[in-house]
Protein backbone atom coordinates (compact mmCIF):
# COMPACT_ATOMS: atom_id res chain seq x y z
CA UNK A 1 0.00 0.00 0.00
CA UNK A 2 0.87 3.45 -0.96
CA UNK A 3 0.31 6.22 1.72
CA UNK A 4 2.20 9.28 -0.09
CA UNK A 5 -0.30 11.91 -1.61
CA UNK A 6 -0.54 11.88 -5.58
CA UNK A 7 0.52 15.01 -7.44
CA UNK A 8 -2.31 16.49 -7.19
CA UNK A 9 -2.93 15.92 -3.55
CA UNK A 10 0.26 17.40 -2.74
CA UNK A 11 -0.40 20.48 -5.26
CA UNK A 12 -3.53 20.57 -3.15
CA UNK A 13 -1.88 20.59 -0.17
CA UNK A 14 0.90 23.50 -1.27
CA UNK A 15 -1.51 25.81 -2.97
CA UNK A 16 -3.25 26.05 0.29
CA UNK A 17 -0.14 26.53 2.14
CA UNK A 18 0.50 29.50 -0.09
CA UNK A 19 -2.70 31.25 -0.11
CA UNK A 20 -2.93 30.60 3.85
CA UNK A 21 0.73 32.65 3.86
CA UNK A 22 -1.46 35.86 3.30
CA UNK A 23 -2.59 35.34 6.77
CA UNK A 24 -0.18 35.41 8.93
CA UNK A 25 -0.27 34.89 13.21
CA UNK A 26 -0.99 38.59 13.64
CA UNK A 27 -4.19 38.07 11.36
CA UNK A 28 -5.44 35.51 13.51
CA UNK A 29 -4.32 36.71 16.86
CA UNK A 30 -6.22 40.11 15.72
CA UNK A 31 -9.17 37.75 14.68
CA UNK A 32 -8.92 35.59 18.07
CA UNK A 33 -9.57 39.65 20.13
CA UNK A 34 -11.91 41.65 17.54
CA UNK A 35 -13.95 38.66 16.53
CA UNK A 36 -14.52 39.58 13.42
CA UNK A 37 -15.03 37.21 10.63
CA UNK A 38 -11.98 36.06 8.65
CA UNK A 39 -14.08 37.30 5.07
CA UNK A 40 -10.47 38.61 3.22
CA UNK A 41 -9.58 34.50 4.24
CA UNK A 42 -13.30 33.25 3.15
CA UNK A 43 -13.32 35.20 0.08
CA UNK A 44 -10.13 34.09 -1.06
CA UNK A 45 -10.33 30.35 -0.30
CA UNK A 46 -13.63 31.19 -2.61
CA UNK A 47 -12.35 32.67 -5.58
CA UNK A 48 -9.61 30.37 -5.79
CA UNK A 49 -12.58 27.94 -6.40
CA UNK A 50 -11.87 26.07 -3.09
CA UNK A 51 -15.56 25.65 -1.82
CA UNK A 52 -16.34 23.28 -4.20
CA UNK A 53 -13.55 21.12 -4.06
CA UNK A 54 -16.00 18.31 -3.85
CA UNK A 55 -18.47 19.57 -5.68
CA UNK A 56 -19.59 18.44 -9.19
CA UNK A 57 -17.95 19.69 -11.92
CA UNK A 58 -21.39 20.41 -13.75
CA UNK A 59 -22.21 23.06 -11.07
CA UNK A 60 -18.76 24.50 -10.76
CA UNK A 61 -17.09 22.16 -7.92
CA UNK A 62 -13.77 20.47 -8.57
CA UNK A 63 -15.50 17.12 -8.70
CA UNK A 64 -12.74 15.44 -6.42
CA UNK A 65 -13.01 13.46 -3.36
CA UNK A 66 -13.74 13.44 0.50
CA UNK A 67 -10.20 12.72 0.60
CA UNK A 68 -8.98 16.02 -0.72
CA UNK A 69 -11.04 18.04 0.94
CA UNK A 70 -9.55 16.57 3.87
CA UNK A 71 -6.00 17.17 2.65
CA UNK A 72 -7.54 20.76 2.07
CA UNK A 73 -8.65 22.13 5.86
CA UNK A 74 -5.92 20.07 7.44
CA UNK A 75 -4.07 22.28 5.42
CA UNK A 76 -5.84 25.12 6.51
CA UNK A 77 -5.99 24.33 10.33
CA UNK A 78 -1.79 23.21 9.96
CA UNK A 79 -1.15 26.87 8.76
CA UNK A 80 -1.57 28.75 11.85
CA UNK A 81 -5.25 29.47 10.89
CA UNK A 82 -6.30 26.37 13.10
CA UNK A 83 -10.54 26.55 13.60
CA UNK A 84 -10.72 29.88 13.01
CA UNK A 85 -9.43 29.44 9.56
CA UNK A 86 -11.07 25.79 9.31
CA UNK A 87 -14.51 26.76 10.75
CA UNK A 88 -14.67 29.97 8.32
CA UNK A 89 -15.82 27.42 5.40
CA UNK A 90 -16.22 24.38 7.07
CA UNK A 91 -20.19 24.26 6.36
CA UNK A 92 -19.55 25.03 2.61
CA UNK A 93 -17.39 22.24 2.11
CA UNK A 94 -19.28 19.24 3.64
CA UNK A 95 -22.79 21.25 4.54
CA UNK A 96 -24.37 20.67 0.23
CA UNK A 97 -23.72 16.84 0.74
CA UNK A 98 -27.03 16.18 1.23
CA UNK A 99 -27.94 18.36 -1.54
CA UNK A 100 -25.66 16.65 -3.81
CA UNK A 101 -26.64 13.11 -2.90
CA UNK A 102 -30.51 14.09 -2.51
CA UNK A 103 -31.76 17.26 -3.82
CA UNK A 104 -33.16 17.45 -7.70
CA UNK A 105 -31.37 18.31 -10.59
CA UNK A 106 -33.13 22.06 -10.37
CA UNK A 107 -32.36 22.31 -6.77
CA UNK A 108 -28.47 21.49 -8.00
CA UNK A 109 -28.56 23.82 -10.07
CA UNK A 110 -30.14 26.81 -7.85
CA UNK A 111 -28.45 25.92 -4.87
CA UNK A 112 -24.83 24.74 -5.37
CA UNK A 113 -22.61 27.73 -7.46
CA UNK A 114 -24.20 30.34 -5.23
CA UNK A 115 -22.23 28.43 -2.73
CA UNK A 116 -19.33 27.43 -4.44
CA UNK A 117 -18.78 31.07 -5.93
CA UNK A 118 -19.09 32.34 -2.13
CA UNK A 119 -22.09 34.23 -2.70
CA UNK A 120 -24.17 32.69 -0.54
CA UNK A 121 -22.75 31.38 3.45
CA UNK A 122 -25.14 28.92 4.53
CA UNK A 123 -25.40 27.60 8.32
CA UNK A 124 -26.44 24.52 10.08
CA UNK A 125 -29.77 23.64 12.30
CA UNK A 126 -29.71 20.76 13.52
CA UNK A 127 -28.77 20.50 17.24
CA UNK A 128 -31.42 21.65 19.83
CA UNK A 129 -31.75 22.93 23.02
CA UNK A 130 -33.44 19.99 24.99
CA UNK A 131 -32.33 17.23 22.15
CA UNK A 132 -28.54 17.52 22.28
CA UNK A 133 -27.19 14.52 20.17
CA UNK A 134 -30.42 12.95 20.51
CA UNK A 135 -31.58 14.04 16.65
CA UNK A 136 -34.54 12.15 17.06
CA UNK A 137 -35.97 14.49 19.61
CA UNK A 138 -35.89 17.67 17.81
CA UNK A 139 -38.46 19.33 18.43
CA UNK A 140 -38.71 22.35 15.71
CA UNK A 141 -41.87 21.60 13.57
CA UNK A 142 -42.34 22.06 10.09
CA UNK A 143 -46.06 22.20 9.26
CA UNK A 144 -47.90 22.50 5.96
CA UNK A 145 -50.26 24.85 5.43
CA UNK A 146 -51.53 24.09 2.32
CA UNK A 147 -49.23 26.21 0.07
CA UNK A 148 -45.97 26.05 1.96
CA UNK A 149 -43.95 25.32 5.28
CA UNK A 150 -44.18 26.90 8.32
CA UNK A 151 -41.36 26.43 10.77
CA UNK A 152 -41.35 27.47 14.58
CA UNK A 153 -38.34 26.19 17.09
CA UNK A 154 -35.19 26.76 18.17
CA UNK A 155 -31.55 25.75 17.01
CA UNK A 156 -28.42 25.79 19.02
CA UNK A 157 -24.65 25.94 18.28
CA UNK A 158 -25.64 27.14 14.56
CA UNK A 159 -22.09 28.37 13.67
CA UNK A 160 -21.84 31.73 11.02
CA UNK A 161 -25.31 32.43 11.45
CA UNK A 162 -24.63 35.92 12.11
CA UNK A 163 -23.59 36.12 8.29
CA UNK A 164 -25.48 33.51 6.56
CA UNK A 165 -28.43 34.15 4.59
CA UNK A 166 -29.05 29.97 3.67
CA UNK A 167 -29.75 27.19 6.19
CA UNK A 168 -29.58 23.63 5.92
CA UNK A 169 -32.87 22.52 8.96
CA UNK A 170 -33.98 19.40 10.04
CA UNK A 171 -37.44 19.86 11.22
CA UNK A 172 -40.21 17.47 12.13
CA UNK A 173 -42.98 17.42 9.63
CA UNK A 174 -44.60 14.73 11.15
CA UNK A 175 -44.67 11.82 13.55
CA UNK A 176 -43.25 8.50 13.94
CA UNK A 177 -46.36 5.72 12.85
CA UNK A 178 -47.14 2.62 15.20
CA UNK A 179 -43.77 1.23 15.51
CA UNK A 180 -42.12 3.41 13.54
CA UNK A 181 -38.44 4.51 14.79
CA UNK A 182 -38.28 7.95 16.85
CA UNK A 183 -36.34 9.62 13.67
CA UNK A 184 -39.49 9.09 11.22
CA UNK A 185 -40.95 12.31 10.36
CA UNK A 186 -37.91 14.32 10.32
CA UNK A 187 -37.67 16.43 7.18
CA UNK A 188 -34.65 18.32 5.64
CA UNK A 189 -34.60 22.08 4.05
CA UNK A 190 -32.27 24.14 2.69
CA UNK A 191 -34.05 27.83 2.59
CA UNK A 192 -33.39 31.17 2.70
CA UNK A 193 -32.38 32.31 6.31
CA UNK A 194 -35.00 35.05 6.34
CA UNK A 195 -34.01 37.35 8.99
CA UNK A 196 -37.64 38.48 9.25
CA UNK A 197 -38.55 35.28 10.80
CA UNK A 198 -35.76 34.52 13.29
CA UNK A 199 -33.64 35.97 15.66
CA UNK A 200 -30.11 34.88 16.23
CA UNK A 201 -28.12 35.49 18.92
CA UNK A 202 -24.54 34.89 19.61
CA UNK A 203 -23.06 32.77 22.67
CA UNK A 204 -19.86 33.91 23.92
CA UNK A 205 -17.41 30.86 23.58
CA UNK A 206 -14.20 29.81 25.04
CA UNK A 207 -12.48 29.98 21.49
CA UNK A 208 -12.82 30.25 17.60
CA UNK A 209 -14.10 33.94 18.50
CA UNK A 210 -14.43 35.37 14.71
CA UNK A 211 -16.36 32.01 13.55
CA UNK A 212 -19.80 32.78 15.57
CA UNK A 213 -22.16 30.14 17.41
CA UNK A 214 -25.72 31.30 17.87
CA UNK A 215 -28.92 30.72 19.64
CA UNK A 216 -31.53 30.71 16.82
CA UNK A 217 -35.26 31.14 17.28
CA UNK A 218 -37.54 30.32 14.46
CA UNK A 219 -40.70 32.34 14.52
CA UNK A 220 -43.21 31.33 11.40
CA UNK A 221 -40.38 30.63 8.93
CA UNK A 222 -42.02 30.30 5.46
CA UNK A 223 -40.43 27.63 3.83
CA UNK A 224 -41.49 26.96 -0.19
CA UNK A 225 -42.39 23.16 -0.98
CA UNK A 226 -38.79 23.51 -3.55
CA UNK A 227 -36.38 23.73 -0.77
CA UNK A 228 -37.80 20.22 0.45
CA UNK A 229 -34.86 18.11 0.34
CA UNK A 230 -35.97 14.55 -1.14
CA UNK A 231 -38.87 13.00 0.54
CA UNK A 232 -40.58 14.34 3.70
CA UNK A 233 -40.47 12.57 6.07
CA UNK A 234 -36.77 11.03 5.42
CA UNK A 235 -35.00 13.91 6.60
CA UNK A 236 -32.55 11.81 9.13
CA UNK A 237 -31.76 9.49 6.92
CA UNK A 238 -30.17 12.48 4.49
CA UNK A 239 -28.81 14.07 7.65
CA UNK A 240 -26.80 11.12 8.27
CA UNK A 241 -25.41 10.99 4.76
CA UNK A 242 -23.49 13.92 5.24
CA UNK A 243 -22.01 13.35 8.97
CA UNK A 244 -19.98 10.66 8.08
CA UNK A 245 -17.40 13.37 5.78
CA UNK A 246 -17.91 15.71 8.45
CA UNK A 247 -16.38 13.49 11.01
CA UNK A 248 -13.25 13.10 8.39
CA UNK A 249 -12.92 16.85 8.05
CA UNK A 250 -13.29 17.53 11.65
CA UNK A 251 -10.64 14.47 12.12
CA UNK A 252 -8.34 15.82 9.19
CA UNK A 253 -8.40 19.60 11.19
CA UNK A 254 -7.77 18.23 14.75
CA UNK A 255 -4.29 16.76 12.97
CA UNK A 256 -3.80 19.75 11.12
CA UNK A 257 -4.12 21.97 14.58
CA UNK A 258 -2.19 19.04 16.67
CA UNK A 259 0.62 19.07 13.88
CA UNK A 260 1.65 23.20 13.71
CA UNK A 261 1.35 23.44 18.20
CA UNK A 262 4.08 20.27 17.90
CA UNK A 263 5.99 22.35 15.05
CA UNK A 264 5.79 25.56 17.89
CA UNK A 265 6.57 23.32 20.56
CA UNK A 266 9.64 21.55 18.89
CA UNK A 267 10.82 25.19 17.52
CA UNK A 268 10.74 26.37 21.30
CA UNK A 269 12.33 23.61 22.55
CA UNK A 270 15.52 24.08 20.30
CA UNK A 271 15.87 27.81 21.04
CA UNK A 272 14.66 27.46 24.63
CA UNK A 273 18.24 27.32 26.98
CA UNK A 274 17.86 27.18 30.29
CA UNK A 275 20.83 26.02 32.62
CA UNK A 276 23.23 25.92 29.49
CA UNK A 277 21.79 24.35 27.59
CA UNK A 278 18.21 23.55 24.85
CA UNK A 279 15.40 22.17 26.70
CA UNK A 280 14.67 20.24 24.06
CA UNK A 281 18.05 18.22 24.93
CA UNK A 282 16.13 16.77 28.02
CA UNK A 283 13.90 13.63 27.55
CA UNK A 284 11.72 14.68 29.73
CA UNK A 285 10.53 17.60 26.66
CA UNK A 286 11.61 15.15 24.07
CA UNK A 287 9.68 11.73 25.10
CA UNK A 288 5.88 14.00 25.15
CA UNK A 289 6.77 15.65 22.08
CA UNK A 290 7.96 12.39 20.20
CA UNK A 291 4.31 10.33 21.55
CA UNK A 292 2.33 13.58 19.85
CA UNK A 293 3.76 13.13 16.46
CA UNK A 294 3.36 9.37 16.53
CA UNK A 295 -0.58 9.73 18.05
CA UNK A 296 -1.29 12.21 15.03
CA UNK A 297 0.37 10.46 12.36
CA UNK A 298 -1.58 7.06 13.44
CA UNK A 299 -4.72 9.41 13.73
CA UNK A 300 -3.73 10.53 10.28
CA UNK A 301 -3.56 7.35 8.67
CA UNK A 302 -7.43 6.80 10.29
CA UNK A 303 -8.73 9.73 8.20
CA UNK A 304 -7.42 8.61 4.96
CA UNK A 305 -9.04 5.55 5.46
CA UNK A 306 -12.29 6.98 6.24
CA UNK A 307 -12.11 8.84 3.80
CA UNK A 308 -10.84 6.37 0.87
CA UNK A 309 -13.89 4.01 1.75
CA UNK A 310 -16.78 6.84 1.43
CA UNK A 311 -14.72 7.76 -1.71
CA UNK A 312 -15.29 4.44 -2.72
CA UNK A 313 -18.55 4.05 -2.00
CA UNK A 314 -18.41 1.92 1.01
CA UNK A 315 -19.53 1.57 4.59
CA UNK A 316 -17.16 3.93 6.77
CA UNK A 317 -19.23 5.06 9.94
CA UNK A 318 -16.87 3.09 11.89
CA UNK A 319 -13.66 4.42 10.30
CA UNK A 320 -14.57 8.53 10.26
CA UNK A 321 -16.28 8.13 13.67
CA UNK A 322 -12.84 6.71 14.99
CA UNK A 323 -10.45 8.99 12.88
CA UNK A 324 -12.54 12.08 14.56
CA UNK A 325 -11.80 10.24 18.18
CA UNK A 326 -8.08 9.55 17.27
CA UNK A 327 -7.42 12.78 15.82
CA UNK A 328 -9.49 15.31 18.25
CA UNK A 329 -7.52 13.26 21.22
CA UNK A 330 -4.32 13.11 19.66
CA UNK A 331 -4.46 17.22 18.48
CA UNK A 332 -5.46 17.86 22.17
CA UNK A 333 -2.25 16.07 23.45
CA UNK A 334 -0.21 17.57 20.83
CA UNK A 335 -1.93 21.56 21.72
CA UNK A 336 -2.23 20.91 25.31
CA UNK A 337 2.14 19.48 25.37
CA UNK A 338 2.78 22.92 23.43
CA UNK A 339 1.70 24.88 25.93
CA UNK A 340 3.85 23.03 28.57
CA UNK A 341 6.61 22.86 26.54
CA UNK A 342 6.47 26.85 26.42
CA UNK A 343 5.90 26.90 30.00
CA UNK A 344 4.76 30.77 31.21
CA UNK A 345 5.09 31.60 27.30
CA UNK A 346 2.48 29.28 26.40
CA UNK A 347 -0.23 30.98 27.88
CA UNK A 348 0.88 33.97 26.20
CA UNK A 349 -1.30 34.63 23.43
CA UNK A 350 1.65 36.17 21.10
CA UNK A 351 3.05 32.54 21.30
CA UNK A 352 -0.31 31.22 19.37
CA UNK A 353 -0.59 27.70 21.35
CA UNK A 354 -2.94 28.99 23.75
CA UNK A 355 -5.22 29.87 21.28
CA UNK A 356 -4.89 26.28 19.33
CA UNK A 357 -5.28 24.53 23.09
CA UNK A 358 -8.40 26.66 23.20
CA UNK A 359 -9.52 25.66 19.68
CA UNK A 360 -8.94 21.89 19.92
CA UNK A 361 -11.82 21.58 22.65
CA UNK A 362 -13.65 22.12 19.75
CA UNK A 363 -12.96 18.77 17.90
CA UNK A 364 -12.94 16.97 21.20
CA UNK A 365 -16.91 17.92 21.79
CA UNK A 366 -18.36 18.38 18.32
CA UNK A 367 -19.99 17.28 15.96
CA UNK A 368 -20.14 14.23 18.48
CA UNK A 369 -19.40 13.43 21.69
CA UNK A 370 -16.40 11.29 22.66
CA UNK A 371 -18.56 8.86 24.61
CA UNK A 372 -20.89 8.62 21.51
CA UNK A 373 -18.49 7.66 19.37
CA UNK A 374 -17.06 4.65 21.75
CA UNK A 375 -21.14 3.64 22.06
CA UNK A 376 -21.27 3.41 17.96
CA UNK A 377 -18.25 1.50 18.20
CA UNK A 378 -19.00 -0.83 20.66
CA UNK A 379 -22.65 -1.64 19.16
CA UNK A 380 -21.89 -1.39 15.74
CA UNK A 381 -18.50 -3.44 15.70
CA UNK A 382 -18.24 -5.02 18.35
CA UNK A 383 -21.94 -5.75 18.79
CA UNK A 384 -22.41 -5.31 22.32
CA UNK A 385 -26.13 -4.49 23.45
CA UNK A 386 -27.30 -0.69 23.19
CA UNK A 387 -26.49 0.96 26.43
CA UNK A 388 -29.50 3.98 26.33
Amino acid sequence: MNFDLTQEQQAIRDSIFKLCAKYDDAYWLERDRDGRFPEEFAADMAAGGWLGIAMPTEYGGSGLGVTEAAIMMQAVAESGAGQSGASAIHMNIFGPNPIVVFGTEEQKRRFLPPLIAGKDRSCFGVTEPNSGLNTSALQTRAVWNGNQYVVNGRKIWTSTAQTANKILMIARTGDPGPGGKAADGLSLFYTDFDRNYVDVTEIEKMGRKCVDSNAVFIDNLPVPPENLLGEEGKGFKYLLHGLNPERVLIAAEAVGLGRVALKRAVQYAKERIVFDRPIGQNQGIQHPLAKCWMDLEAANLMMFKAAALYDAGLPCGAEANTAKYLASEAGFRACEQAVLTLGGMGYAKEFQVERYFREIMIARIAPVSREMILNFVSEQVLELPKSY
